[in-house]
């Protein structure tokens, strides 16, 4: 096999990006809700997105900091400490798109995209109605990488305090990841569905 290296001190940030987000496919993207202390609802995707742990369950999801600006959602979970996570299934793949558009902190993605925003009562983050499965959340850490004055990404870990799913996808507590149909971010602007699998049986 004729391999290319690459040594990261050797790249720049484009070129680090289009590496990672590559190759770590398909990444599951959360669809983060929070509320700003002046009561407006936010939505925004996050393909840096994942389960960490399952007892208690924790998610995390990064966000990227540029010369200072910091995206709402880190913003309102900092100043409250709550959001909630949406799973994005196919259906859903053009209003995510649409919520990933920069606005300003005054402006509700939820009445932007047409989506209906929901709250179960665990925290105050509105979760998408039409998706599957709504996760709730508080936020119990967050831990920085990168240059403080430059790129830098923030990661926040939230300890899930509810799951809210479409019975159509449970078999009890499993899932149906075909019903689930989950959206997986690619590299660019592809993306990928949880529709094809296939089983192997785990050895002794």
């Amino acid at each position: 096999m004729d391999r290319t290296s690459f040594l990261v001190d050797d790249l720049d940030t484009a070129d680090r990006y289009k590496l990672t987000t590559g190759l770590i496919v398909p990444r599951p993207i959360g669809w983060i809700g929070t509320t700003s202390v002046d009561g407006v609802p936010n939505l925004a995707p996050y393909s840096f997105f994942n389960a960490v742990a399952t007892n208690p369950p924790v998610l995390m999801f990064s966000t990227g900091v540029f010369g200072g600006v910091i995206k709402d959602s880190l913003q309102n979970i900092r100043d409250t400490g709550e959001f909630t996570a949406s799973l994005v299934d196919h259906d859903l793949a053009v209003a995510m798109n649409d919520s990933s558009a920069t606005l300003t902190p005054d402006v509700d993605e939820f009445e932007k995209t047409g989506l209906t925003a929901v709250e179960f009562g665990q925290v105050n983050a509105p979760g998408v109605e039409e998706a599957k499965a709504i996760i709730e959340c508080k936020a119990v850490h967050e831990v920085q990488f990168g240059d403080p004055d430059g790129l830098h990404h923030a990661i926040t870990f939230g300890e899930v305090l509810a799951f809210h799913i479409d019975s159509d996808v449970l078999d009890g507590t499993r899932i149906d990841p075909a019903e689930l149909d989950a959206l997986g971010r690619l590299a660019g602007t592809d993306y990928a569905t949880t529709r094809d699998r296939f089983r192997l049986d785990r050895p002794d």
